[in-house]
Order: structure tokens, then sequence, then C-alpha cells
């Protein structure tokens, strides 16, 4: 029923316009005061003995997809918007101090997120020097973040880029490519250092 709604609504660009001015304010990335109390708890998905603090700015919207998993934790000080993609948090995973996650953007398990990392699958047009960049069109590319991932502090992820399974990212890294699983990368941009050899069954160093 709701997944038909939806469809409904996104199909008539009228009616698409007279609900976002109903859920968001004008010039606000952020929802009016009701939608977290008395929408999106019948819509969005929280697993079991999930977590989300206090201080967290949890800007999302019941017309795309949030999901935390089980065990999971959003720390204090981080921003969480699914206004332009789906966010979708697997199992015991862990989102540190004052990052931020803009959909869309999927995270599998088992994944450790260190302080301040930036992930978002937004970005905005500047193409036409005539129209300011805050009015031109945004587009979206989709981030993962496969399971067992562990990314260290202040790391940016870019639109689009997969994280293979079991990968580490190291501290101020600023990803644009994708990673493979099982590797280790570091640096601005980022670059391989390390993968795992599963014959020899020990972690090479990549000239």
């Amino acid at each position: 029923m709701i997944s038909e709604l939806k469809a409904a609504i996104r199909s008539n660009a009228r009616l698409k316009s007279v609900i976002h001015r109903i859920l968001i304010p004008k010039n606000e990335a952020k929802p009016r005061w009701f939608v977290p109390l008395l929408v999106n708890r019948f819509v969005h998905k929280r697993g079991k003995k999930s977590v989300i603090r206090f201080s967290a700015r949890v800007d999302v919207f019941p017309f795309n997809r949030f999901e935390l998993g089980d065990h999971s934790v959003i720390e204090d000080f981080c921003t969480i918007n699914n206004g332009v993609g789906d966010v979708l948090i697997g199992n015991r995973t862990r989102i540190g101090l004052g990052s931020v996650v803009i959909g869309p953007v999927e995270i599998g398990k088992n994944c450790i997120f260190a302080q301040n990392i930036v992930m978002s699958g937004l970005n905005h047009g500047y193409e036409n020097p005539d129209v300011a960049i805050k009015d031109q069109p945004v587009s979206t590319s989709h981030i993962t973040i496969e399971d067992d991932c562990w990314i260290g502090a202040n790391v940016s992820i870019t639109a689009g880029i997969t994280i293979g399974k079991h990968s580490v990212v190291g501290s101020g890294s600023v990803v644009t490519k994708s990673v493979p699983p099982f590797h280790v990368v570091v640096g601005n941009p980022a670059r391989a250092i390390k993968r795992y050899d599963f014959e020899q069954k020990v972690w090479v160093k990549l000239p």
C-alpha cells in the first residue's frame, strides 16, 4: 500500500510538489517537526537494540527509505539525510561521531566508521554559469559500503563509489575510485597499498 502511494505521488508532478511543501519548509533540508513524530515511525525500519544518539540530526523523509539494522548505532553530532536517496545501514554497524551520510547510500553489516566521515551520493550541477549553483539540478550516484569495512577518521567518500567487503580506508583519505574487496587504501586520492592474499593467508603490500 505504501509503495503504491509513493509511486502515485512520484508520477504526478503537481501532487509531488504539494507533498513536498507539506513535509519540508521552503529552502530547508530537514523535515517539519511532525514528520519524525507522526509519519516516519510508520514508514522506516529500526532494528532491535539500534541506537540513534540524542544530538544526531536525522533528517529523513517518508518518500525514500531509511533503515537502521539490529544493534547498530548512529553516534552524537551525525547528520543522516535521505532526501535525494535511500539510506540503508546494516546490522551491528557504528556510524562515528560527527559523520555525514547523504543518500543514496547502502552500508553493510559489521562496519566501523570513525569520526567526521563524509559520504554523499549527491552532487550539485554547476555547468550553467548564468544560474547560481544552488539553483541548478542535482544528480545522484549510489554509494555502497560492503560488509565488515573499517573507515578511518576524516575520510571523504564521493558519489558512485563501492568499497568492497572487509576493506580498510585510512584516516584522511579521499575515495574517488571504487575499492576492491579485501584491500587497504590511503591518501588523496586514495590508492591501494595492501590486499589480502588468500593463498598465503597474509596481507601483501602493493607496489
